[in-house]
């Protein structure tokens, strides 16, 4: 059985906006989800990866009014390149793992389990693909959104092929699907959905 999510690690406002620019795939050409989050002043990008061009991700965030140096912040879900290839699109930014903020020559040490990015955007750490995962948890006001490479899309797969760890991978899916309010899962790979009782735990 998984530990719950503690209500102190979830977001503390529903103030977000999301907005899904480029959703992935899998297959003879690979791309990441990428997505844009706006919470006040923050404006931040999770999984910044392969696309087919660079304009698959600036266009839509240009259309949505902002320029990529107006980017606060970047998350990684995982250090793949497939997530953080395009990183270096958005040269204002800090950027967010595991166990670390960096921004030009400074790198500040700290868990990213959470830790608040802003009133709406909490991390969670969710190992399992990869020893460092974490979960980007969005309030909005339709609920909590989770951004995660704990699927590849709606359809699992079932059994991650390239998980570090499947048990863990496994308790980390229900620990986010336990999530009260969660309505919207944004995964690795794919378009965003809706959990279910047929979302592969």
């Amino acid at each position: 059985m998984s530990a719950a999510v503690p209500l102190s690690q979830l977001p503390q406002s529903r103030s977000a906006q999301i907005h899904v620019l480029f959703s992935g795939y899998v297959g003879p050409h690979t791309a990441s989800t990428v997505t844009f989050i706006r919470d006040g002043d923050t404006l931040a990008i999770v999984d910044p990866g392969m696309a087919p061009t660079r304009e698959d991700i600036l266009r839509p965030l240009g259309a949505l009014g902002v320029a990529a140096d107006a980017i606060s912040d970047v998350v990684f879900s995982h250090h793949h390149p497939d997530h953080t290839l395009n990183a270096a699109l958005f040269p204002r930014a800090r950027f967010h793992d595991h166990w670390a903020i960096y921004q030009g020559d400074l790198w500040t040490d700290r868990p990213a389990d959470g830790y608040e990015l802003s009133p709406s955007v909490r991390l969670l750490a969710t190992p399992g693909h990869t020893p460092q995962d974490i979960t980007t948890l969005i309030g909005t006001g339709e609920g909590i959104a989770a951004c995660t490479h704990l699927w590849w899309s709606e359809k699992g797969p079932p059994e991650d092929p390239f998980a570090t760890d499947s048990a863990v991978l496994h308790a980390n899916r229900e620990r986010v699907l336990s999530i009260p309010n969660l309505y919207l899962i944004i995964p690795g790979h794919g378009a965003p959905f809706t959990p279910s009782t047929a979302t592969p735990r």
